[in-house]
């Protein structure tokens, strides 16, 4: 979309659900690609959704970071910098990497199982952002985490004011308030992770860590200045646990909604190790009904349901050409619904993961990371953290939603899918 939606008069939650119930219409009624207005079409089931974002030359990711470089620093890193900053972000984020460090990330999911408050209503999705919050900064900065997860907390903050919903376009010149916030909050992280970076660098102990690798020089590029990693870590920062907290929030309610898949899961975790730092890649790929859960409930509501390409040059989608400049609007959220991907696309089945002619490897059929050159450099990370925290959970506890015919939550989606409020009661599982 070129500018925030106008917002109507009453309750945004009924807005929302009105707005997914009006992309669910235009994809049964238009077909796979539509025209909203003159210059807007909307990708919506799964093949040209594919398409568009393996298209990166066609449909490119626009560049307008959150976090833009901040005034006073040597600018903005050049693009053979982002190259090897991004090459660095995945040594650290790649598969491998994570499964190295379950043993690390396994502990912090557990805590957060063992601190939830049994026997009353608790609103759920603070303490979830909290904790996959640490198990974030913690995988990207180690040792050093307790000084920066403040300052991350902060960043979220700032992301979630600066993306609230607004009857105004502001340009991005003038300096709104919630601009003046974000950045002050990226100068203050900024601040705080500097002197670590130089204390690591003069030390010569890099860390193992993400931010470790962002200090190795590459073969190709050398070191990667200090200006340039500052310009990246913010962003990534806050990416850790953002969707993640989404997702979280939908799983959750899962599990209070589905006491049978519930119980799966949690037969399934009593076999994870006692003590959760003993817990090893080997015992994440042991949860596959787990994984299936977890998957399952971001297929039906991924947390980015919406994704915006604008064309670079006329081009054709589907039936459709595309002019340059045109927006299109990716749909995870139809794509999945899609009933020739998926059969009884609106059910609840974890199981179809299970099957071979599940796999979310399958074009178009799994975009809640996306796909392509832009697809989500995190999601081997997000899988590990939301598959650990589904099992701690179940494992220790019954989840029940208040009673009353209404939901305990607001569904939004201006910035992303999500349970806003969401309410569960933990009972302990004898």
């Amino acid at each position: 979309m070129n500018e925030p939606p106008r917002l109507p008069e009453g309750s945004f939650a009924a807005w929302s659900r009105d707005r997914l119930a009006e992309a669910r219409r235009g994809a049964d009624e238009c077909g796979d690609v539509w025209q909203l207005e003159p210059g807007v079409y909307v990708a919506a089931t799964a093949g040209p959704c594919e398409a568009v974002l393996h298209r990166a030359q066609d449909f490119p990711k626009a560049s307008s970071p959150l976090f833009p470089p901040l005034k006073g620093s040597s600018g903005a890193p050049t693009p053979e910098e982002r190259a090897h900053a991004h090459a660095a972000r995945m040594r650290g984020l790649r598969p491998q990497a994570v499964a190295a460090r379950i043993g690390e990330i396994a502990p912090l999911t557990a805590r957060f199982a063992d601190q939830w408050p049994t026997g009353q209503d608790v609103e759920i999705l603070p303490p979830v952002r909290h904790a996959l919050a640490d198990v974030g900064v913690r995988y990207l900065f180690s040792e050093d985490a307790p000084t920066l997860l403040p300052f991350a907390a902060q960043l979220f903050l700032a992301r979630e004011v600066l993306v609230s919903p607004s009857l105004w376009v502001w340009p991005r010149w003038i300096p709104t308030p919630a601009r003046r916030f974000r950045t002050r909050q990226q100068v203050a992280f900024t601040n705080a992770l500097r002197p670590i970076i130089r204390r690591r660098r003069s030390s010569g102990r890099l860390g193992d860590d993400l931010l470790g690798q962002m200090l190795r020089p590459s073969s190709r590029h050398g070191l990667l200045p200090e200006e340039a990693i500052l310009d990246t870590l913010p962003g990534i920062t806050v990416a850790t646990f953002e969707a993640p907290s989404r997702a979280a929030g939908w799983i959750l309610l899962h599990l209070a909604r589905h006491p049978q898949a519930a119980g799966r899961v949690a037969v399934e975790a009593d076999l994870l190790p006692a003590d959760p730092a003993a817990t090893t890649s080997a015992h994440l790929d042991s949860l596959r009904y787990t994984q299936a859960l977890v998957r399952e409930v971001l297929r039906l509501h991924p947390p980015s349901w919406l994704l915006t390409r604008r064309a670079t040059r006329q081009t054709q989608l589907a039936d459709y050409t595309i002019d340059a400049g045109s927006t299109v609007l990716v749909c995870p959220y139809t794509a999945h619904r899609d009933a020739r991907e998926h059969s009884e696309p609106d059910r609840f089945h974890p199981e179809r993961w299970l099957d071979d002619s599940g796999s979310p490897a399958k074009p178009g059929v799994f975009l809640s990371f996306g796909t392509g050159p832009h697809g989500c450099e995190g999601a081997a990370l997000a899988m590990a953290m939301l598959t650990l925290l589904t099992a701690q959970t179940a494992r220790r506890y019954h989840l029940s939603e208040p009673p009353g015919p209404e939901p305990g939550y607001q569904v939004t989606t201006f910035v992303g899918l999500a349970t806003v409020g969401l309410r569960l009661r933990a009972t302990v599982r004898s």
